[in-house]
């Protein structure tokens, strides 16, 4: 179910200490009923999915065309090193994979948020890696996770919260946040909203859910960063 924005911004969740630019996009209720202990759980499976080939009709062919334009016009050729630290006025020069933004001078970069993070943040292990999709885990907290990607539409943040629905019971919430990237990323963003509303998230929250009833105590596993 999609949420208004405020189930988002009235949280005190971490990811508003470094992202004051970034634009809350979409915010969602997960399928994803469990106790206290369960969120682990569902950062394994959202990092393990696939939603290209989980999703069906219409929602995969649009994964399928949105995946063939990036690799036609280069769309999702990494910007900036995602292993960057640099945050804002740091000295710290591109990451290995750094290149221009397309709203960018000659020589710009833009660099990962985990040189944003507070220093509690970037001392914990980040999270698991994402097997199929090109997110880079930033941090992974009792209750938080986020992870982000760096191309040439946007620089986007994927949010997951674990969300007390009442004593012991839990449910999971998806925030994206994104920071388009000059003109290109603008015209993409509006361009896929409706798209992305109405056919791919529905479905994906579909396969999220039904992944979680499935799997049950169990997830499937991925390789944990350290």
């Amino acid at each position: 179910m999609r949420l208004p924005d405020t189930a988002h911004t009235s949280r005190p969740w971490r990811v508003h200490e470094f992202t004051p630019e970034f634009r809350l996009e979409d915010v969602w209720a997960l399928p994803t009923p469990g106790g206290v202990d369960d969120f682990p759980r569902l950062v394994r499976l959202i990092a393990s999915g696939n939603a290209s080939r989980g999703s069906k009709g219409a929602a995969r062919a649009l994964w399928v065309i949105r995946l063939k334009l990036g690799q036609i016009f280069g769309w999702d050729r990494p910007d900036a090193g995602p292993g960057s630290d640099a945050g804002p006025g740091s000295d710290a020069g591109p990451g290995p994979d750094a290149g221009p933004g397309p709203d960018a001078g000659p020589g710009s970069d833009r660099p990962s948020l985990r040189g944003r993070l507070p220093a509690d943040l970037r001392d914990l292990p980040p999270g698991p890696d994402f097997s199929a999709l090109p997110f880079t885990p930033l941090y992974l907290t009792a209750d938080e996770f986020a992870a982000e990607i760096i191309n040439r539409t946007v620089h986007g943040v994927l949010h997951l919260g674990w969300v007390r629905d009442g004593p012991g019971r839990y449910h999971g919430q998806l925030a994206v946040l994104v920071k388009p990237n000059g003109l290109l990323g603008t015209g993409y963003m509006a361009a896929i909203t409706p798209f992305r509303h109405l056919i791919v998230y529905p479905s994906m929250i579909r396969q999220i859910g039904q992944a979680w009833r499935a799997h049950g105590t169990r997830a499937d596993p991925a390789p944990a960063r350290t």
